[in-house]
């Protein structure tokens, strides 16, 4: 972590507030010292932050984050602005210049969009710029219900080929269990999935914000197994995160680097149907270099159009791969449970290729929730 270029820092709404709800502006500048020093030191950091809407229950004379949509909105709208001038105004007092990017799950799951993001946070990158990027809640729908900055982190991390990133959160690492029950205990590594499989989590955050310790570790998995190691630790502990001391818990790149777009399907794409597959495609699937015949489909779920993302589930409707189909969703059924050669046979030529091409197909391992 000491030595890493480029690195993703994390910072949850917790972590910004103070206990009334409110920005608390000197915890967003401690936070902005420790990364100008490092910036200082020509290493480049991109800042994933929360609290737009906590920013903005002051204000609005809120006492807590607002459970309807359009108050939510309200609150982001009034919080952002607040939000970034604070940043603006810490970052300049070590003469950095910050860039605002605001994305929401339309920019990570439409193509262009997603490449117009990775553009823009490299360009500000290379002109010695901080990039500070929030989902854009003001005008958000799921996000603001169920999505969380953590996963958006990790979606950037790859986007901007971090060497590393750093989740800053309320709690000083990874425990066994629940860490207010006495007996738990900090787990500094994790080196595979494995490591923590009997680990009890929650889905639960705080007040403030929406990411509970479940969706740490679904971040931490998207990244991990995209070859970026990840250090989750307390808001406080940010300085001895990024100088590699051991504070938190590390959690051990388990994949390999994978390009852009395969990250996109894997995890960005909104999946238009399923295609449900008998146990011996599954198998077929699971190895890693077949392709997807219409043979080893039993079934078809939703409308899409060749070309668009569908999941690939097997009999008991859980998920092992993502893929471009190749066909529309309504020409599929005449296909299922024939040979290519069959096929061809029977409908001519162009009709005896795969459903979806490995090249267009990935493997979706997510983290086991106990």
């Amino acid at each position: 972590m000491g030595s890493a270029r480029r690195v993703v820092v994390k910072v949850g709404s917790s972590s910004l507030t103070a206990a009334d709800g409110r920005l608390d502006v000197q915890a967003l500048r401690d936070l902005v010292e420790v990364i100008a020093a490092r910036h200082a030191a020509g290493h480049q950091v991109v800042l994933v932050t929360s609290g737009a809407i906590a920013a903005g229950l002051g204000p609005l004379g809120l006492t807590s984050r607002p459970s309807d949509l359009a108050t939510a909105q309200a609150a982001a709208s009034v919080g952002q602005g607040l939000l970034v001038a604070r940043y603006t105004e810490a970052f300049a007092a070590h003469g950095i210049r910050v860039g605002q990017i605001l994305l929401t799950a339309e920019d990570t799951v439409r193509r262009g969009h997603y490449k117009n993001a990775q553009r823009s946070l490299e360009r500000l990158l290379d002109l010695g710029v901080v990039p500070v990027v929030n989902e854009n809640d003001a005008v958000a729908t799921d996000e603001i219900r169920f999505g969380d900055n953590d996963r958006l982190a990790a979606l950037v991390s790859h986007l901007v080929r971090a060497d590393a990133m750093v989740l800053l959160t309320d709690v000083d690492g990874l425990y066994d269990g629940p860490p207010s029950r006495a007996g738990t205990r900090q787990i500094p590594e994790v080196r595979s999935p494995a490591d923590i499989e009997h680990v009890e989590v929650t889905g639960r955050g705080s007040s403030v914000g929406t990411g509970g310790m479940l969706t740490k570790l679904e971040s931490v998995s998207i990244a991990t197994q995209s070859g970026i190691p990840v250090v989750l630790t307390r808001s406080s502990n940010v300085q001895g995160a990024l100088d590699g001391s051991p504070v938190g818990t590390w959690f051990h790149a388990t994949g390999r680097r994978t390009t852009r777009r395969r990250l996109w399907l894997a995890y960005a794409a909104k999946s238009r149907g399923r295609l449900v597959l008998d146990d011996g495609a599954v198998r077929a699937v699971l190895g890693g270099s077949a392709s997807l015949l219409p043979a080893g489909i039993t079934g078809v779920e939703g409308e899409f159009e060749s070309a668009d993302p569908v999941e690939l589930v097997d009999t008991e409707g859980r998920v092992v791969a993502r893929g471009l189909s190749a066909y529309d969703a309504a020409e599929i059924p005449g296909l299922m449970g024939q040979t290519t050669g069959d096929l061809r046979d029977a409908l001519g030529a162009g009709y005896d290729r795969a459903v979806v091409h490995r090249d267009d197909l990935v493997l979706v391992r997510r983290p086991r929730k106990v």
